[in-house]
């Protein structure tokens, strides 16, 4: 796992629509979104349309307007193809971009591979807070262990209220 203060690692993955997405783009044109992206928040889900991960990014989605209005871009990262994260965004409504990482190469980089257990192998349920500007923008400011998919949303919108 990475630790608060380091450089998040780049990656260029595709969306549930195709689209590629980098984290240095996103960081490079934060002040250019509107509203203003102040962080980035990359979280890493084992598979779509399983009751943790839907709860998870339903949770995600009932708080999305407060992450919007506190600047955070949200990015939902898990090995799934783009088919997949299309059909799970549809029928959840999910207002937030779906990363494709059918190799594990992002995933394997912020270290949310399973280490232990029966899922051994398999993509942890962590996430990261990444400071999208000013003078550590592209740094992880908060990283998140363990999560708890039903509080999660909560939990972050909390500590970003306190930076």
């Amino acid at each position: 796992m990475l630790k608060h203060g380091t450089k998040a690692p780049d990656f260029n993955l595709p969306d549930q629509n195709g689209a590629m997405h980098s984290l240095a783009w996103h960081v490079a044109n934060a002040t250019k979104e509107v509203p203003l992206i102040k962080y980035i928040l990359v979280y890493f889900y084992p598979k779509d349309d399983t009751p943790g991960c839907t709860q998870e990014a339903c949770v995600i989605r009932e708080a999305y307007t407060d992450f919007a209005t506190a600047g955070v871009k949200v990015f939902g990262i898990s090995k799934d193809s783009p088919e997949s994260h299309k059909k799970f965004a549809e029928k959840y409504s999910l207002p937030f971009t779906l990363l494709s990482d059918p190799e594990k190469v992002t995933i394997k980089a912020y270290g949310a591979i399973r280490e232990s257990g029966y899922f051994r192998g398999g993509t942890a349920r962590i996430s990261y807070l990444i400071a999208a500007i000013g003078p550590n923008a592209g740094n992880i400011i908060k990283a998140y262990p363990k999560v708890d998919p039903a509080s999660h949303a909560g939990e972050i919108l909390k500590d970003i209220s306190a930076l």
